[in-house]
């Protein structure tokens, strides 16, 4: 019923402005949950196969990607659309307000969304107790961690290694964001020797909490689709030397090739949607072939429809995840990948 309630429900949310439905949306998806509405309206997902990565086993292969709820209060909502995890954040240590309105805008025409929102989200330690709070979901979790804006680079370990630390107990996998392109210079850790620091200082630190709890915690990277061979190549050998647990493919791109007679198409921030498709799926394929298979990939960027999730399959990803796709198309776009059976390919990672 959702799948068909869905079109006339984006229609209206799409008279407003584009943040203002966001927040009303998820206001809307939380308030249907907790009265029962959604459980009724959603029905149930389809059954899937259990899909294994990072060590960790997920319901299915399909989640939401960080951005959507960034403060990790709508997890059990979004769990009733049928996505096998849900990655909250970006999460700082500190609570901030992101970057001054208007910040995030629709392209219809292109199926795209340009954002510029600034890591807006209520800090690490309220991120967790949102977390503590989701009762009926039965996925994972992943915590999208961040440095806030006013941390130089050179103490983003810092930042990093807090959000860490507090995270440990609650989080199912933790994703370190190198990449978005909306705080002053975080695309710089990218460079393999910042990022071959930053992993080296997390990775201790990992075995630390490790010793200390008993719990694993598995780590990623999400990475930028800007990136060019040689960067994927140097950033893939580090993660190989550091031993990385995943990475996440792609950020949003600043790129505006594919877009540029929009009349949206000078504002600033970070480009998702229908063309960072292609782009997106050709970093995961360099990145599988950089890291010869040997680290999972979450795919994500520009999956539109079952075809799309496919190519992301087809280029090496494990995992995918669902954004702009998910705004445009609705619950319909969770279904309808997980009823097509997406096939495993026998990848040359020579």
């Amino acid at each position: 019923m959702l799948e068909r309630t869905y079109p006339l429900a984006r229609k209206a949310l799409f008279r407003l402005e584009a943040e203002r439905a966001h927040n009303w949306s998820l206001r809307a998806l939380r308030a249907a949950d907790r009265y029962g509405i959604l459980q009724l309206l959603a029905g149930k997902p389809p059954q899937q196969k259990a899909i294994k990565c990072m060590g960790l086993t997920f319901p299915n292969r399909v989640g939401l990607a960080a951005g959507l709820d960034k403060e990790g209060n709508s997890i059990d909502a979004f769990g009733r659309l049928g996505f096998g995890f849900i990655e909250i954040g970006t999460i700082t240590p500190r609570p901030q307000g992101g970057s001054p309105a208007p910040r995030l805008f629709r392209l219809p025409a292109h199926e795209a969304i340009i954002n510029r929102m600034g890591f807006n989200n209520p800090g690490i330690e309220e991120g967790i107790q949102n977390v503590k709070s989701s009762t009926t979901f039965r996925g994972r979790v992943g915590f999208n961690i961040g440095k806030n804006k006013d941390t130089p680079n050179e103490r983003a370990v810092d930042d990093y290694l807090l959000c860490l630390r507090s995270a440990w107990p609650v989080a199912d996998y933790i994703a370190v964001n190198l990449s978005s392109p909306n705080t002053p210079g975080l695309r710089a850790l990218q460079d393999a020797t910042a990022a071959a620091h930053l992993l080296e200082r997390l990775q201790r630190e990992r075995a630390t909490l490790h010793a200390q709890t008993g719990r694993a915690v598995p780590l990623a990277i999400k990475v930028a689709p800007d990136l060019d061979d040689d960067e994927i190549s140097a950033l893939g050998k580090v993660f190989l030397d550091h031993s990385l647990d995943a990475i996440i493919a792609t950020n949003t791109t600043i790129s505006r090739a594919d877009i540029k007679a929009d009349p949206l198409a000078q504002e600033k921030g970070g480009l998702s949607g229908a063309p960072l498709g292609h782009r997106s799926t050709k970093v995961i394929e360099a990145f599988h072939q950089a890291v010869r298979g040997k680290i999972p990939i979450i795919g994500v960027g520009g999956i539109m429809s079952p075809s799309d999730a496919q190519d992301k399959i087809d280029a090496g990803a494990t995992l995918l995840q669902l954004y702009s796709g998910f705004i445009y198309h609705g619950p319909r776009l969770i279904r309808q990948i997980l009823d097509d059976n997406l096939e495993e390919p026998s990848l040359n990672t020579a």
